[in-house]
């Protein structure tokens, strides 16, 4: 280098993550700036490094119009990693631009349980020319899986797994370990078979290493085990492996044979799933996926909003039957809202608790009597408390004694409608097989409204209120 050369300025390197492993905002628009730049190579350069998950975040922060050009910068970096942590949404667009050919390649190169994920919500064509696309061993474990109903224990399984005989020594199980080179990579325990391939037990990946390898596999391993049937629902998978605290289960068909293992790291993707999906129906907001087409999203929240609309024109109905009341004494049409909204308030608090226990098999048909008598015991304290303070507020604006005590009575009314129908109602739906996250808010919300103004206007008539 010549005395008048300069040296060039180091590049200034763009830290893709914050403090919470989020990717920066100024990052995601260097990247989307170098693709709309025709920067291929300076895109790739940048996403090169981010770990699977931080690349499939990176396609669910770009908008939908731009992900077709960025997929095509990055296209050696979407590997099958990639899609298994994607959005359903966003993968599903991705897969719609590739080839049949190109998606068998990358559902080869999954787990079988991440490869039906992407593979099943595919349209009946696309499914056939993915699966004659795939080698006959992966087509007949997806084909299988999609066989099984959806959100089952079946769709969710793993084929690859490690299941052994019990006559076998530590060192039998040992050198097979070491042989055999197509192994599922992950487990972290071996599963015992008899002669029928029916699971007798499990042998921890750590008693193994820890036991001498002339030790028989059926005296180091436990018999105790939890099995899971193939056609199980995944939230009941998941509640099963919340309550033993289990890593990995056997999963077993109808006549008791081994067909596959359900791992942790599934069900934890399971439970936030099944979490997320009962807090938003409980709205009725559908999916809640910010990726979710608009054209579904409105139909979705429409479909409820009408239902609200028609409960509430029936609650109208119950005012107008105090109409003359009203009439008489006008200050009423502005109280009575509270009643209602304060009712429904309490409706809301104890449905999410009891929705909640319902989804997590706290509450069953042997608890229920005592929940109800809990639920009003509650709903009795709050409502006296409240009502107290709405009578006294009532008495210190307006000066009416007649008034305070109507409106405070009506309170108490209606919190215990709140605390009975928030538990009667979603346990009714869950005797009749219907979700009571779906359906229940708002049939609470119409009892607490129609109890609210019947009460209040109800014992405002009685009492003989007027202005």
């Amino acid at each position: 280098m010549s005395e008048n050369e300069l040296p060039e300025a180091p590049v200034e390197e763009l830290d893709e993550l914050d403090e919470d492993d989020r990717l920066r905002p100024e990052f995601v628009r260097a990247v989307l700036d170098a693709v709309e730049a025709g920067d291929d190579e300076g895109a790739r350069a940048l996403v090169e490094p981010l770990h699977p998950a931080d690349i499939a975040d990176l396609f669910e922060l770009t908008p939908q119009e731009d992900r077709t050009a960025l997929a095509r910068a990055v296209t050696d970096l979407l590997d099958a990693d990639v899609f298994a942590e994607m959005n359903d949404y966003v993968r599903e667009d991705l897969i719609d631009a590739l080839e049949p050919h190109e998606v068998a390649d990358i559902a080869s190169e999954l787990d079988t349980d991440d490869a039906v994920a992407i593979i099943e919500d595919m349209d009946e064509d696309g499914q056939r020319a993915v699966l004659r696309a795939m080698e006959p061993d992966d087509r007949a474990a997806i084909e299988e899986a999609l066989s099984y109903p959806e959100e089952s224990a079946g769709r969710l399984m793993q084929r690859d797994l490690v299941a052994v005989p019990e006559h076998w020594t530590v060192g039998d199980v040992i050198t097979y370990l070491r042989k055999q080179e197509d192994l599922t990579t992950d487990f972290w325990e071996v599963f015992v078979v008899d002669p029928g391939h029916r699971p007798i037990g499990t042998c921890a990946l750590s008693w193994i290493l820890r036991t001498p390898h002339w030790v028989p596999v059926g005296d180091v391993m436990s018999r105790e085990q939890t099995l899971i049937p193939v056609d199980m629902d995944q939230e009941e998978v998941a509640l099963r492996f919340q309550k033993y605290a289990l890593i990995s289960a056997a999963v077993t068909d109808g006549s008791g044979r081994l067909v596959g293992m359900i791992t942790v790291d599934d069900v934890v993707h399971i439970i936030q799933q099944e979490a997320g999906e009962d807090v938003l129906r409980l709205s009725g907001a559908g999916d809640g996926d910010i990726n979710e087409p608009i054209r579904l999203t409105v139909k979705t929240r429409l479909t409820w909003l009408v239902v609200n609309l028609a409960t509430a024109m029936f609650a109208s109905s119950v005012v107008k039957m105090f109409e003359s009341t009203i009439a008489t004494f006008a200050l009423l049409a502005v109280l009575m809202p509270i009643v209602s909204g304060m009712g429904g308030n309490a409706g809301t608090q104890t449905l999410a608790v009891v929705v909640r226990a319902i989804a997590t098999n706290q509450l069953t048909s042997s608890n229920t009597r005592w929940m109800v008598f809990r639920e009003l015991r509650i709903a009795a304290a709050n409502g006296v408390m409240l009502g107290l303070l709405i009578g006294t507020g009532t008495f210190l604006i307006f000066g009416r004694a007649d008034l305070a005590v109507v409106i405070g009575s009506a309170m108490v009314i209606n919190n215990l409608t709140a605390g009975l129908a928030g538990v009667l109602v979603p346990v009714t739906l869950d005797r009749f097989s219907v979700d009571p996250a779906v359906s229940s808010a708002v049939f609470v919300t119409t009892l607490t409204d129609t109890m609210g103004f019947f009460s209040f206007l109800g014992l405002a008539t009685l009492w003989g209120l007027h202005g």
